[in-house]
C-alpha cells in the first residue's frame, strides 16, 4: 500500500476515484439513506475549502486555536436558537458541545446524567424500543442497564404511563426521539418530560436526525408538537449539523439547559507527569475540519436557505408518500410527520425485500428494516431537498418494482437454513460457520483490491440482490442477527495486503 518512492497526486486521487466508483451514489436524490444532500451549487467546493483550511487545527487546546472555539460556540448558538434555548427563552443559560456525530451526542447525554448520580452504583435509562440504537451502545460502553419501552405498533410511539412505569429509583435518564429514525414519528416529548421531571430525572431528546428541520416545518404550516428546551423538563437536546443542517460529516450538537448539566460531561485528567488532559466529549484530538465546514454551511445557506430546502423536502415527501398509497398491496406505516417515508407490505405475495432489490436495480437506494416485536418489516426513505427534482420519477418506478417483485414472487429459504435460523444461538456462530454462510449466500469475504471492481479478495462480488440475506436475517432473533452481522463484518474488514 505504501510505495517505495510515493507516487504522483494525480495517480493517488485516480486510485480514490476508482474505489468511489463502487459506492452508491451521494448526490442525485436517489439514495434515501446515509447521506444528506440539499443540491446546492457551489457548497461541495465551499464546505471542502472551508475543511482544508482548518483541517490541520487540533481542537484538544482551545487556547492555541482559538479559531475553533469561536465557531464551535457560533454553532452551539445556533442550533440552541432554533431548539428553544438563548437569551429571552425558557432555557437562557443553555451550554453545548460540538460531537463527531448522533452517537457521541447520545453517548455523552448518558454520560453526563450517569455521573451526575455517583451514588447511584446500577444507573439505568429508560428509552423507548423506537429509539435509537445509539442509546443501547452508550448502555453497553458505560455499564448502563437500559430499560426499553415498547411502542404501539399503530402509533409507532411509547405510551407516557408505560415510561413512568419503567422509571426506577436507579434510572437518571429517560430518552425521546423527535423524531424516531426508523418511522419519523414524534414521540410525546412533553409528557414524557413531565413524568421524568416528577420522578427527578432528566430527560434527553434525540433530534439528532430531524431536529434541524422539524422549526423550519412548523414554520411552514407543518403541525410539529412541542419538543425542545422550550418543554418543561427536557433537560438536554441533540441535533445532528451533519443531516438537515447538509454540513459535511461528522458533526453534532449537544445542548444541556444549563452549565450544571453539562459539568459531568467532561474528563480531567492532571496525574501525570504530561498535560493536563480536560475533554468537553469523547475524542482529545479533534480535527478543525469538519467543524469549519460545518461553520461554513450555516453561514452560507442561511435561515432563509434551510426554511427553502425544508419547504422542498415537506413537498418531496408528500409526493412520495402519494405514490406508495397509489400502490396496490403497500400502507405507510404512518403518515409522514418530518422527513421520512416509511411503508410495508400488506400482501404476502409482495415480498419487501424483493421490491428493494428491484427498486435498487431501477437506481433507487432504499433502506430495508427488519420486523421487530409486534412490527412488520419496513422500507425507510430518509428525504432530502435533493429528492424533489426527482420524485415524479419515484411512482412509476416504484409501481413498475412491485409488478416485478410479484413476477419473481416472495423469497423461500431451504428449509434447513430457515432451521439454522431460528434455532442457533449466537454462542454456537463460529467464524468458521459465518465464513461458509457468507459463501453460500454469494458474499464476499475481504477488502477490494483497487480498482478491481470486487468486493473482496476472494474474488466473490457482493451480490446485487440481498433478498435472501435480508430475508435470512429478518427470520433469525436479534441476539442472533448481531452476532451474524458482527462476524461477516469482521470478515470484510481485514488487510489488503
Amino acid at each position: 500500500m505504501i510505495d517505495e518512492k510515493g507516487l504522483p497526486a494525480d495517480e493517488v486521487l485516480a486510485e480514490i476515484r476508482a474505489l468511489r466508483a463502487a459506492d452508491r451514489p451521494t448526490h442525485g436524490g436517489r439514495l434515501f439513506a446515509y447521506v444528506y444532500d440539499p443540491a446546492v451549487p457551489g457548497l461541495d467546493e465551499l464546505t471542502a475549502a472551508a475543511h482544508a483550511q482548518s483541517a490541520h487545527v487540533n481542537g484538544l487546546d482551545p487556547t492555541a486555536f482559538p479559531s475553533l472555539l469561536a465557531m464551535e460556540n457560533a454553532l452551539v448558538a445556533a442550533a440552541a436558537r432554533l431548539l428553544g434555548g438563548g437569551p429571552g427563552s425558557a432555557a437562557p443559560d443553555v451550554v453545548g458541545s460540538v460531537t463527531s456525530g448522533g452517537t457521541e451526542s447520545l453517548i455523552l447525554a448518558v454520560k453526563a446524567a450517569r455521573d451526575a448520580r455517583p451514588e447511584i452504583t446500577t444507573p439505568r435509562i429508560v428509552v423507548p424500543a423506537s429509539g435509537h440504537a445509539a442509546f443501547a451502545k452508550a448502555a453497553h460502553l458505560l455499564r448502563v442497564t437500559l430499560d426499553t419501552v415498547g411502542v404501539d405498533p399503530v402509533t409507532l410511539r411509547p405510551a407516557p404511563a408505560d415510561v413512568a412505569a419503567a422509571i426506577r429509583p436507579e434510572t437518571v435518564l429517560v430518552a425521546c426521539s423527535a423524531p424516531s429514525y426508523a418511522h419519523g414519528v414524534v414521540d410525546p416529548v412533553a409528557e414524557i418530560a413531565a413524568v421524568a421531571a416528577a420522578a427527578g430525572v432528566r430527560c434527553h431528546v434525540d433530534a439528532c436526525f430531524g431536529g434541524w428541520t422539524l422549526p423550519y416545518l412548523r414554520r411552514l404550516g407543518v403541525p410539529v408538537p412541542p419538543f425542545d428546551l422550550s418543554v418543561d423538563g427536557v433537560t438536554s437536546i441533540s441535533v445532528d449539523l451533519h443531516k438537515y443542517a447538509y454540513a459535511p460529516k461528522g458533526v453534532s450538537v449537544l445542548l444541556h439547559r444549563d452549565p450544571s448539566l453539562r459539568a459531568a460531561q467532561y474528563f480531567a485528567y492532571a496525574d501525570w507527569p504530561g498535560y493536563t488532559m480536560i475533554n468537553p466529549v469523547l475524542a482529545s484530538t479533534r480535527s478543525g475540519g469538519p467543524i469549519a465546514a460545518a461553520y461554513a454551511t450555516l453561514r452560507h445557506l442561511g435561515d432563509a436557505g434551510y426554511l427553502r430546502l425544508a419547504a422542498a423536502t415537506r413537498d418531496a415527501v408528500t409526493a412520495l408518500a402519494g405514490a406508495v398509497r397509489d400502490v396496490a398491496g403497500l400502507r405507510l406505516m404512518a403518515e409522514p410527520e418530518s422527513t421520512v417515508v416509511c411503508f410495508t407490505a400488506t400482501d404476502p405475495d409482495l415480498d419487501l425485500f424483493v421490491l428493494v432489490d428491484e427498486l435498487t436495480a431501477r437506481g433507487w437506494h432504499t433502506q430495508p428494516q427488519l420486523r421487530y416485536a409486534d412490527l412488520l418489516p419496513s422500507v425507510h426513505l430518509t428525504v432530502t431537498a435533493s429528492v424533489a427534482p426527482r420524485v415524479a420519477e419515484f411512482g412509476p418506478a416504484l409501481a413498475d418494482a412491485v409488478a416485478a417483485a410479484r413476477a419473481a414472487g416472495p423469497v423461500r429459504l431451504p428449509p434447513e437454513l430457515l432451521a439454522l435460523a431460528t434455532s442457533l444461538t449466537p454462542e454456537a456462530l463460529t467464524p468458521e460457520l459465518v465464513a461458509g454462510l457468507a459463501a453460500g449466500l454469494g458474499l464476499g469475504a475481504a477488502t477490494p483490491a483497487p480498482g478491481s471492481g470486487r468486493a473482496g479478495g476472494t474474488g466473490a462480488p457482493t451480490p446485487e440482490r440481498m433478498a435472501v440475506v435480508n430475508t435470512l436475517l429478518d427470520a433469525a432473533p436479534p441476539a442472533l442477527r448481531e452476532r451474524l452481522l458482527v462476524e461477516f463484518v469482521s470478515l470484510l474488514q481485514r488487510p489488503a495486503w
